[in-house]
């Protein structure tokens, strides 16, 4: 499945793409909204490496408290790194606490994300939002590194801070997937900055209509809550792409070249089966729209974020004549989806 991860995902290494992601992943009974599929997930075991045991440091460390961080929250940081080799201890110091609602666990925060290899030597930056030119979606879960969950906890709009991850940060398969990738956290830490500019909605809020689709019946309980979906019905399916508002949101119009946020559940017209739900695996996941299938990309393109919405899509805009076998989709079945908008970058 084609993804794109939560923190700069060009730029970080395997270790930290599988536990720093926020997309879905394809499961054994379940199908995502994305074009292509691919087997496995990041967070599975590496395979045993035959690689040579990690080099050790001699001469005098370097103190991340040290480190100097030029710039304001909103553009490019200037990152100054202290002489000597890198401090192969995991830290976090906040450099600007910003202002308003204060991160917390179970947040999605949108933010710049810059990282920096720190070797002792060039120092390089490896990637950053800012030459991207866009934000990333950032889940503070407890599958971060301890650090960098710690790190973003509390972080206010506006805010920044500088998170440094090293081998103490890491459990062995990650350090070994990293090295297979060509970063050696026994001789080598991450330097991470991170400006957040804002959270991601938890869930579509406000007053509900009737999305006014023959054949579907949705139960909006309010709050934080899953809706409940049912598509058991004789109805014939209609032919063509609908998209019906359950939830106006009140914030911007969703373009068609940039990545959302969602939490959804997919289940296939006439027979109620489910074949995907967010909410059920308890955690809003992200797709660039240019990656999944036509009927999300055209049906969410000018969507307000903070919307709900229902969307029935025919079978030549879903997985087409192939259908879609492991999740149980036929090439002939026409899908219905509703799907909260909770932020878009």
């Amino acid at each position: 499945m084609r993804r794109r991860t939560a923190i700069a995902a060009a730029a970080l290494p395997l270790l930290l793409t599988a536990v720093a992601c926020g997309t879905a992943q394809k499961t054994a009974t379940g199908a995502t909204p994305a074009a292509t599929t691919s087997a496995g997930t990041g967070t599975a075991a590496a395979a045993p490496s035959s690689a040579a045991p990690a080099a050790t440091l001699s001469g005098p460390l370097g103190d991340a408290k040290n480190i100097k961080v030029d710039g304001t929250a909103g553009t490019m940081p200037k990152v100054t790194f202290p002489a000597g080799n890198p401090a192969l201890n995991s830290s976090a110091r906040v450099i600007a606490a910003g202002d308003g609602t204060a991160a917390k666990d179970g947040d999605t925060l949108v933010a710049n994300v810059s990282v920096y290899t720190w070797d002792g030597k060039e120092n390089k930056v490896v990637g950053s939002a800012y030459e991207k030119g866009t934000p990333e979606f950032v889940p503070v879960n407890q599958n971060l590194p301890k650090v960098l969950h710690d790190g973003l906890v509390g972080l206010k709009p506006g805010g920044r801070v500088l998170v440094v991850i090293a081998k103490d940060s890491l459990d062995p398969t990650m350090i070994d997937n990293a090295k297979q990738q060509g970063t050696d956290f026994g001789v080598t830490s991450q330097v991470l900055v991170i400006d957040m500019v804002g959270s991601a909605a938890r869930a579509a809020v406000g007053s509900a209509k009737d999305p006014g689709i023959a054949g579907v019946k949705l139960v909006n309980p309010g709050d934080e809550s899953a809706p409940t979906l049912t598509t058991k019905t004789t109805e014939q399916p209609p032919k063509d792409l609908v998209v019906k508002t359950v939830i106006q949101g009140d914030g911007p119009k969703v373009k068609e070249t940039q990545t959302v946020m969602v939490h959804y559940t997919g289940k296939i017209w006439g027979s109620d089966q489910e074949f995907d739900s967010s909410w059920k695996r308890g955690e809003a996941t992200q797709f660039a729209l240019n990656q999944v299938v036509k009927g999300w990309s055209q049906g969410l393109t000018g969507v307000p974020v903070g919307s709900r919405v229902v969307i029935t899509i025919p079978p030549e805009l879903g997985y087409g004549k192939e259908g879609q076998a492991q999740a149980g989709i036929k090439g002939t079945d026409t899908l219905v989806f509703v799907v909260d908008v909770l932020g878009a970058v």
